[in-house]
């Protein structure tokens, strides 16, 4: 028998579970499976749940005060206001030095775009509002698209399907499934719909760091990637593009990914824990 270093371990000495028996089943046949450290407890999960009911709070409240004529500041100072005021932490501001407290990608930006006082939303744009929140040290995440006034069919059909994306993928998310699974699942919705997938960018593990593994690629092919089991804790964050997949970093600041053939781009994301009978959102 061919020897490896395991990622999952039982202790010395501790009868193994069922969940343990599935996961080592799947190990040995050479499948990646997490740590036993990706396993959130719940406690930790009521706490990434408790940091996600302010993350939900804070879109509610842009969602309530978005439009045409305001600027991306405006919305950056009230995810902070509203975020400290409940005794948070914006997880973006001074993240690898990122400058804001929110992301704010508008039209052809896909993710990571930053605030500014010059930059004022129009009737026709579209923006992802991209929150996350530090609560008593438990991280959550997610985002929302909007349409400010009234845009283009296309602009209307991408912001829905990129919506129809996360909850495809929500779906193909099954405890023992695979992240592959979930990509797949997307990937297929998306080009049935004559749109592409952002493959430079993911989901990724959440909860007790901002990033954490496993990353959630939004296009794939069934039953590869980590193995999905009780307990993890994940975003899916799919970008879907009305041209090309391909993007660039705008090397004006380093941050803003922008679709390299300008096109616009719309993103929803969820946060979600895995449990025995399938995903639960904890953010919204």
């Amino acid at each position: 028998m061919k020897f490896f270093k395991r990622r999952w371990t039982v202790p010395r000495g501790v009868k193994p579970t069922e969940m343990d028996r599935k996961i080592m089943f799947y190990e040995e046949r050479g499948h990646e499976v997490p740590t036993r450290s990706l396993i959130k407890t719940p406690e930790q999960i009521e706490g990434i749940r408790q940091s996600g009911i302010i993350n939900t709070g804070v879109l509610d409240l842009v969602a309530s005060e978005i439009r045409a004529g305001m600027s991306t500041a405006e919305i950056d100072k009230l995810v902070y206001d509203y975020t400290t005021d409940h005794g948070a932490i914006p997880a973006p501001l001074n993240y690898e030095g990122f400058p804001k407290s929110v992301c704010t990608s508008i039209n052809e930006v896909v993710c990571h775009g930053i605030p500014d006082e010059d930059e004022i939303l129009e009737e026709g744009d579209i923006i992802n509002v991209d929150v996350s929140t530090i609560y008593k040290g438990y991280y959550s995440d997610a985002s929302r698209m909007f349409i400010i006034g009234k845009t283009d069919p296309m602009k209307e059909k991408l912001v829905r399907v990129a919506k129809e994306c996360l909850e495809i993928g929500m779906k193909a998310a099954k405890p023992y499934s695979f992240v592959g699974d979930i990509g797949h699942a997307i990937e297929r919705h998306a080009k049935k719909n004559g749109f592409s997938v952002v493959r430079d960018l993911c989901g990724h593990g959440v909860g007790l760091k901002f990033h954490e593994e496993p990353d959630v690629f939004h296009f794939g092919k069934q039953g590869t990637g980590m193995l999905l089991v009780p307990g993890m804790v994940f975003t899916i964050e799919p970008m879907i593009n009305m041209g090309t997949w391909k993007v660039f970093i705008d090397s004006d600041d380093d941050w803003t990914v922008v679709t390299d053939d300008e096109k616009p781009s719309a993103q929803w994301e969820h946060t979600f824990v895995m449990t025995e009978k399938g995903v639960q959102i904890l953010t919204h």
